[in-house]
Formats: structure tokens, sequence, C-alpha cells
């Protein structure tokens, strides 16, 4: 109780102290021309998100932890103006990033998918199919390798496949006793990792747009066996549910959650999930029809946006594709199919089917803040030239470590996208770096630091708190955000330390398959030590 006193304080007298300096700066005057804060393009400029996320570890809390993180852009921003500070934090903060369209199609696409996942549950799709799988999934390790695959499955884009495999196996992994913050970590490990190593998807015709001069798309399948820590991360999460692994505070809540306790921490951020998930009337195709449905919605979307209907080859529709439309056209016609089988079955009424739409949007209401705080926050590092102080910096030290580059590239891509909670941000600034760098002199090495450009991003944004797909993950278990990314950082980190290990022996040696398999060879060996580790405190408690 006091230590949670002491937290609070500490955080009511930062904000405090912010509020004072602002108060005692003069106003911000910028006549003529256009203005470039003092701090712009220097280390401060990483601050606020530093903040931010240092906040959301001690306190608990993410949504002010978010606002004074914000808070500390707009004062580095302004020069410590009162005035200037509040324009920017909401002008070209909150209300700039809720007018950009992309936003919200993705904010429309989430209020969307809340609404069909209620519909699922009131029909009692979701029960129907959780009946299911407990006849068919045997135990915590099916139950766990389940989720994965259908993770795996579902690689066209990151925010489909967190909300989906959520709502799809949250009634499974509940029915074995697997801890919410295990089925966030499987849901966010099986997300962008997935993604970043498939072809067709949004993630890569983000990657193959932001590479001139060169074939994309080739570009990003040659980096595919290069791709570390992706392709760990899949192998880590395979490991831990057959061997039983759990290291950390995962460990903790998986111990809880045994003992029927799934959430460990009293707080429930996302409501009483459990009274939607009621059996109605409905089967498992009352599920799975809407998913597929869905599926096929979103890619025919995503493929329409990238004009395949206007003669493009699917390949080239997905590369050009606008995912935020696409996906926002895509679940909405979703939803529209499902509302009226639902009717034509007979399983839910029109007034039942209406009612769940503002259900799910209240279900999404905790996501979509916090999303909305993280892209303002991005927006006050963007404002302060974060990526143009990452860009000198990696620019200055890539004549000098020519064989050791893909994992300083790597390590780089990690702290960039961990500070400002975006991988294709990442991608943007890091992929023309080095294909200025290497296009014309090392073919392989700009393959390999092509791909650690992608995996240091992925890797950042799988530890950041305040990455999109890491709240999305959070939102798709119902799992408290904070416990979520406190049981997931020790893992993420885990397969970070080993993939850099494997760039220095890829950087040296320029095959994948000789890299990869140390890469898996130090995995498993660590996994090992784990699992005898646990062994080993288990016998002592028992003694």
């Amino acid at each position: 109780m006091n230590v949670s006193r002491t937290r609070k304080l500490l955080g009511a007298a930062f904000v405090m102290a912010v509020l004072l300096a602002g108060f005692a700066f003069p106003a911000l005057a910028s006549e003529g021309g256009d203005y470039v804060p003092s701090m712009y393009a220097t280390f401060w400029a990483l601050i606020p998100p530093v903040v931010a996320i240092g906040l959301a570890l001690i306190t608990k809390e993410v949504y002010s932890s978010l606002f004074v993180g914000i808070l500390v852009g707009g004062l580095f921003y302004s020069g410590f103006s009162f005035e200037g500070t509040v324009l920017h934090i909401f002008q070209d903060g909150i209300i700039s990033v809720l007018s950009d369209s992309y936003n919200v199609g993705i904010l429309i696409f989430l209020v969307i998918l809340g609404a069909m996942v209620s519909l699922m549950n009131k029909a009692g799709g979701s029960a129907a199919f959780g009946r299911w799988a407990s006849e068919h999934i045997k135990g915590r390790v099916g139950a766990q390798l389940a989720t994965v695959a259908l993770g795996v499955l579902i690689f066209i884009d990151d925010y489909f496949n967190c909300l989906t495999v959520g709502s799809v196996m949250r009634p499974v992994t509940d029915k074995h006793n697997i801890s919410r913050a295990k089925l966030s970590y499987l849901i966010d490990a099986t997300a962008a990792p997935v993604c970043i190593i498939a072809p067709i998807s949004s993630w890569a015709a983000a990657v193959t747009g932001f590479v001139e001069g060169e074939d994309g798309l080739a570009l990003f399948i040659r980096a595919i066996p290069y791709n570390f820590y992706a392709l760990l991360t899949i192998i880590m999460m395979i490991a831990l549910a057959v061997m039983n692994a759990d290291f950390g505070p995962m460990a903790v809540h998986e111990a809880n959650a045994k003992k029927g306790d799934l959430f460990t921490t009293p707080d429930r951020p996302y409501g009483d999930g459990q009274a939607l998930e009621h059996a109605g009337n409905g089967s498992v195709k009352d599920l799975l029809i809407p998913i597929i449905t869905l599926i096929i919605c979103c890619v025919i979307g995503m493929i329409y946006t990238g004009d395949f209907f206007s003669g493009e080859s699917f390949v080239n529709a997905f590369s050009n594709c606008d995912a935020s439309l696409g996906l926002a056209l895509g679940s909405f016609f979703g939803l529209l199919i499902t509302v009226i089988l639902y009717l034509v079955r007979r399983v839910l009424s029109f007034k039942e089917c209406m009612n769940c739409i503002p259900e799910g949007f209240q279900a999404m209401v905790p996501a979509i803040l916090i999303l909305t705080l993280a892209w303002s926050l991005k927006a006050m590092t963007d404002s302060l030239g974060a990526a143009e102080y990452v860009e000198a910096l990696v620019k200055s030290s890539a004549d000098s470590f020519v064989a050791v580059l893909p994992a300083i590239i790597f390590v780089v891509g990690c702290l960039l996208a961990f500070a400002t909670g975006t991988s294709w941000g990442t991608f943007g600034i890091l992929i023309p770096i080095v294909v200025e760098a290497f296009s014309a002199t090392n073919p392989a090495l700009l393959t390999i630091s092509i791909s650690a450009c992608m995996a240091g991003a992925v890797c950042g944004d799988h530890c950041s708190p305040i990455s999109d797909t890491t709240i999305m993950a959070s939102a798709g278990a119902q799992c408290n955000h904070v416990n979520h990314v406190s049981t997931q950082l020790p893992y993420a980190v885990s397969v970070a330390v080993i993939s850099f290990i494997t760039y220095l022996v890829a950087g040296f040696v320029q095959t994948a398959w000789i890299a990869l398999p140390v890469g898996v060879i130090l995995m498993m060996g660590f996994l090992f030590v784990v699992k005898n580790r646990n062994s080993n405190k288990n016998e002592e408690t028992l003694a």
C-alpha cells in the first residue's frame, strides 16, 4: 500500500513540476519562417517516449504515463512555453492524429471488429467453439500450440491478427487455465513477427515501398532467412509451450492461472468480457463463418485499394494497397454479412444485432484511447526530429563497422521502434540509409542489413508499451496492458540478445545457412538452461 501511494505521489509531483516549468517560461513566439525547436534532431528528441515508457512500467498505469510523455514532448518543442505547449499537444498532436485518414481507418476497423466479436459472443458462436475445442484440444500445450498455429495462419495484417486470434482463442485458453498475459504474448508474437516474414501482407507492402531503386519484393523475400528475430520468436513460442519453460513475471502469471486466477492483478481494463460470452442458440459455424468471411473481405478490401480490379497483379496490388482503408472496407462488409447470416438463421434478432454495435465499441474504448495517446506521442517525437537524429547517427557509423553493421542496425532499429512505438516509421528511417550504403557495393550485406532493419523494428515494436500492435494484443486477449508488457519484455529481450549474436555471425559469414542454425542452437540452449533452473527451484521448494 505504501509503495503504491509513493508511486502515485512521485507521478503527481513530476506532473506538477513539469506544469510549473511550463508557466515559468514566456509564450512561444515564431514570427517569420518555419519554427525549428532548439532540441530538434538531438538526443532530447527521444526523451518523451522514454519518460512515457518508464512511468508506465513504474506506476503500472498507461494513460497518464503516455500523456506525461506527450506533455514533455510539447514542452521540449515549444521551448517550455505554456501556450506553445498546449497548442502543440492538441493542434499538432491529438487533433492531428485523429484527423489522419489512415488512423481513422484503423479506428473504424477496431470498432467494427469489436462489434463482430460482441455479435459472435451473443450468438453463442464463441461458447460453441469453446465447447468444441475443449473436446478436441487437449491440455495446456495443445491450447497454446493451437493459438500459435492460428496466429501464423492469419498473416495478412498484424491488427487483424491480434483481434481475431484473441476473440477466437480466448475461450479455449481460459478453459485450459492459460493466463491472459500468456495469451497476449502468443497473440503479439504471432502478429508482427509473422507478418514481417510473409510476402503477402500489409507489412511486406510497407517494406517494399521504402526500397527505392531495387526490386523491393524480391529483396524482401531474400531477407526472410535472415530475419532472425521473427524466426527465433516463433521457435521460442513453440518451445515454451512444449517444454513448459516459462520464466520471469510470466511464470508467476502462469502459476496463478493454473490455480484459477487468469489475471493475477485485480484490474480488468476491457470490461467483463465473460458476460458477453454466454451460450445462445448458435453453433461453431456461427463463429467460423464470420471469421472466414472477415478474412476474405479484408483481403479483397486490401487488393481493391491496390487496384487489383483495375488490372494490377495480386502481388502488386498487395504492395500498393492502403491497409487502413482496405481493412475498414473489408470489416464493414464482414459485419454486414454476419448480421444477415444471424438474421437468416434466426440466431439473433435485428435489435440484438444492433445492440452489439455499441457493446463492441465500448469494449474497444481502452484500446482506442491508448492508440490515440501513442500516436500523439509519436507526433511529438517526429516534431522534435527523432528520425533525423537517428539517421545522422547511423550514417556516421556506416563506414566504420562493415562486418558488424547488421548487428548495429538491429540494435538501432530496436531502440528506435521501442522509443517511438512504430515499426513502419523505423523502416522508413533505416531502410533508405541501408539501400544507399550497400546497393552498389555489397548485395549480400544489403540483404542482411535490410533484414536487420526489419527485425530490429519488429523487436522494438514487440517490446514497446506504446506500440499499436502491443496495444492490440492486450485488447485481443482482454489483458491488463502493463501486465502484458512486463511479462512479454523478458521473452522479447532474450530473443533480441540471441538475434544480436546471430547478426554478428551473419555479418562475417554472410550466409543464413550458418548464422540461422547458430541462433537456433543458442535459443534451445537458453531454454534448456531455464527449464533446468526451474526444475531445480521446484525441487528446492518441495524439499
